[in-house]
């Protein structure tokens, strides 16, 4: 591959030291969340907000953008705390904001349109027509889901005019980000909220067929391996990929130190076109080994080179491992000896490792198969004998590691390294980076007149001149190019370093003192500093942003396609996912149901069947959709369904521009908590939207009272999607196949379920991008709201089914038609049904970030 510019490279900071860590390590950026909310990572430490001016100053100061993350859903009561925000953050000179929730992006546009937006992961635009989606917003770089392929960021890369980042090295999320719902079911918080409860990282038992599979140590199934994406690299650079990001926000210095350099030492040897050498692939096996034993779960190349089911999960652990050392072979008092260990092959597409050679002072894990246990024997190396072919023995001071506990054929790991601490805290207390913003000089001036410069650096240009008028030279050349690049364009001990040097317009042979040539440059750099600090606080409309915007939205919603009217009584609408499932539907007297046969097989009939007795049909898109899988929506266009129930973006995009479009239903997977989203997509096409799971009742509440209450859709009854993953638990647990052409599709065969450690089993069911969605054993009623709702407007009222028999689908029909109709109270129907009452989280623990 010919050498290619190099990309930007994408820091994670939760606090100062890790701010300071990313700058000294050669971040091109950083990007951080405040302690006010509306960031993904809550559990950070981050940042308060009264910060903002020094943080955004010590980036620029380092030569790197500072990028505020915004990647949270915002609740209707939130909007004005949201606006007052975005306004600091202008005024503070953020350069961009990472947002989830289209209303920020709405909101940013009307208080200042110069701020700069990246669509976060958590949006979920995973495709080129998703990304156009993105453009309306504002926005003008995606950040890609950690689920594509290189070839699929290929193929967005050549259908979006948008800046593309790309995550390469941190912790991976099992499911979709911003699809996870595992929070909510079960930790009665919001993910969408930075509230994640990393259910991902539980142990689970496995039913096959309602019989337990015993799993051994592998049952961490939807734990994964980090992302190392190091051998991506060259190919995302060379489709063009704008940034390269590490995940870490939760980490420590070190990690950040050693996961940027060894990614800036990468990405420079590729740009040199140098990375095919013995010298940059022995220096990245040296990198991958320190990361390893800083922080890691063992590493993987992620999706980025292609789908394997077998090794994107380990299972045995679900927290920091570090580097394999070996086995133990014996205990003799205060040493260990360790020999080599069962040879594991290494991921797909993870990054070469040298040989690990222990010393003195690092630390090792002992583990006995038991991740859970957090008294397990570990410590510091006091003395290492390496004895040849993989052998060591570790010797250990008092007090040291439990070594009564450890035993023969126990695996040892290399978990700390304190070498890489030592240095990461050296950057961190050290002086901040200089000389790292680059700059033009231009310097020009005739005999009896002063010397005149202009000093530049990214869109800032100052000017000055000497006290001292030139004169002829006595002796030599007089002010030579090297003469005024090393007394005028000497900057160190500033942020700036000289990149070029023009004085085509000085008169050769002339002369000013040095001391007048360093007091100019002094004056220069000083007036830079004080240019760029001004330049970067932006203007912002004072105005009331949240009503005009509403406003603005209101009067399109009245100019948009109208839409189809809503029903003038409530209706009960049933999602079928079984041929028994729809049949009760039907036998229910339904006018309506929602088809979600998630494999696309035996759709066609189950739509004719369902019109043949009189329901109108709508039928379920899958819940993302990546490139190459357009074609999965055709089947559905086919059938001509009077509906379509969207839950990506790129469906919105692509049946919205029909000339005649089915009605058109948001699903929940779209994300709505508050009036500004959902009158955006209401304007797009939309005839109605789903309201988000991320809501309680009185979130739910505050948004109706600001939409259109007739054209929301409320999930009543329902198991609650929790993971949505491209990780197939079929493939890894009944086959050795990495893929779907190498698998042989037992889910075709079996029917799997996943026990928690309360023992609820939560059924997995594949769709037919072979992504599994892991559904809440236990359904869900919000029965007690129906009343409300309807006085409210809300006519729309889903019941959705997963494995429910036809009889248990006739009861939970019967129980939820009487409700709507008034015939029964809700308490009478959730004891018919035998349901779990919750609406989206659990009552008075998700509370309004406004509220506190």
């Amino acid at each position: 591959m010919p050498p290619v510019s190099p990309p930007e490279i994408l820091a994670p900071a939760g606090d100062w030291d890790t701010l300071r860590a990313g700058l000294a390590a050669g971040a091109d950026a950083v990007y951080f969340g405040l302690d006010d909310g509306f960031n993904a990572r809550a559990r950070a430490q981050n940042f308060v907000s009264e910060d903002l001016d020094a943080i955004v100053r010590a980036c620029h100061d380092a030569g790197a953008r500072a990028y505020l993350t915004f990647n949270t859903l915002v609740f209707e009561a939130e909007l004005p705390v949201v606006e007052a925000l975005l306004r600091r953050a202008a005024q503070a000179g953020v350069d961009a904001l990472i947002v989830q929730d289209p209303a920020v992006c709405l909101l940013a546009q009307a208080v200042c349109p110069a701020l700069e937006l990246h669509a976060s992961t958590q949006m979920t635009v995973s495709s080129a027509e998703g990304a156009r989606f993105a453009a309306r917003l504002g926005v003008t770089r995606v950040v890609l889901p950690r689920e594509l392929t290189t070839e699929q960021v290929r193929r967005v890369r050549q259908g979006t005019d948008l800046e593309l980042e790309v995550f390469v090295h941190g912790a991976l999320c099992v499911s979709w980000s911003g699809q996870c719902l595992t929070s909510e079911a079960w930790g009665g918080r919001s993910a969408n909220r930075g509230q994640c409860a990393q259910s991902c990282r539980l142990p689970y038992e496995l039913l096959v067929d309602g019989e337990r599979r015993p799993l051994g140590e592998a049952r961490y199934l939807l734990s994964p391996r980090d992302l190392a994406a190091h051998m991506s690299v060259p190919e995302l650079m060379d489709i063009g990929v704008h940034t390269l990001k590490i995940e870490g926000r939760l980490k420590g210095a070190a990690y950040v130190v050693t996961a940027v350099e060894a990614m800036r030492r990468w990405v420079d040897a590729i740009a040199r076109g140098r990375h095919t050498t013995d010298e940059a692939r022995a220096t990245l096996a040296e990198d991958t080994g320190e990361m390893r034993r800083v922080y890691s779960r063992g590493f993987t190349g992620g999706f980025l080179g292609g789908t394997d089911h077998q090794t994107f999960v380990d299972g045995r652990f679900p927290k920091h491992r570090g580097a394999p050392l070996g086995t133990v072979e014996a205990v003799r008092g205060r040493e260990v000896v360790v020999g080599p260990g069962e040879a594991v092959a290494a991921p797909p597409m993870a990054p070469p490792e040298s040989e690990l050679s222990p010393r003195a002072g690092m630390g090792v894990s002992f583990d006995s198969g038991d991740p859970a246990d957090t008294n397990e024997p570990g410590g510091r190396i006091f003395e290492v004998e390496a004895q040849g072919a993989g052998r060591f023995v570790l010797r250990f001071g008092e007090p040291g590691p439990e070594l009564a506990r450890v035993r023969p054929g126990q695996r040892v790991w290399v978990s700390g390294d304190p070498r890489a601490v030592a240095r990461a805290e050296r950057l961190v207390r050290g002086p901040a980076p200089a000389g790292r913003v680059a700059c033009a000089l231009v310097v020009r001036g005739q005999a009896g007149e002063p010397l005149r410069a202009t000093l530049s650096a990214g869109g800032a240009s100052v000017s000055g001149g000497t006290e001292a008028l030139l004169e002829p030279a006595r002796s030599g050349d007089g002010l030579s190019a090297e003469l005024l690049a090393a007394k005028l364009g000497g900057l160190g001990g500033t942020a700036y370093r000289l990149e070029s040097l023009d004085c085509a317009d000085l008169e050769p042979g002339l002369f000013v003192p040095t001391s007048a040539l360093k007091a100019l440059r002094r004056e220069l750099a000083s007036a830079l500093d004080a240019r760029r600090e001004a330049d970067r606080r932006r203007p912002v409309w004072e105005g009331d942003a949240t009503a005009s915007t509403r406003d603005a939205l209101r009067a399109a919603l009245r100019t948009a396609r109208p839409a189809r009217p809503a029903p003038a009584e409530p209706q009960v609408v049933a999602l079928c996912r079984t041929p028994a499932q729809l049949e009760a539907a039907i036998a229910a007297g339904l006018a309506e149901v929602e088809l979600d046969w998630m494999e696309l097989v035996g759709l066609r009939k189950a739509t004719q069947r369902a019109r043949e007795a009189g329901l109108r049909v709508v039928l379920a898109t899958t819940r993302v959709q990546k490139p190459g899988e357009e074609g999965f929506g055709k089947p559905l266009e086919a059938l001509s369904p009077d509906g379509v129930l969207l839950r990506h973006w790129a469906a919105l995009e692509h049946l919205r521009d029909l000339a005649e479009p089915p009605v058109l239903h948001g699903d929940f997977s779209l994300n709505v908590t508050n009036s500004l989203t959902a009158m955006h997509l209401l304007g797009l096409g939309l005839d109605t939207f789903t309201v988000s799971h991320d809501l309680d009742e009185r979130q739910l509440r505050s948004l109706l009272d600001a939409v259109p209450a007739e054209r929301a859709a409320v999930v009543v009854h329902h198991h609650i999607p929790t993971f949505h993953t491209e990780h197939c638990v079929y493939a890894h647990v009944l086959s050795e196949g990495r893929d779907s052409k190498t698998c042989g599709t037992p889910c075709d065969r079996h029917a799997l379920s996943l026990v928690d450690p309360k023992g609820l089993a939560h059924p997995v069911i594949t769709d037919v991008g072979c992504r599994n969605t892991v559904f809440e054993a236990r359904a869900q009623s919000a029965a007690t709201l129906v009343p409300d709702l309807i006085t409210r407007g809300v006519r729309r009222f889903r019941v959705e089914l997963v494995r429910e028999t036809g009889a248990e689908t006739e009861t939970v029909l019967a129980a939820y038609t009487a409700l709507v109709k008034g015939q029964i109270s809700p308490r009478t129907c959730t004891d018919r049904v035998g349901v779990h009452e919750q609406f989206g989280v659990v009552r008075g623990v998700a509370r309004s970030m406004a509220a506190t």
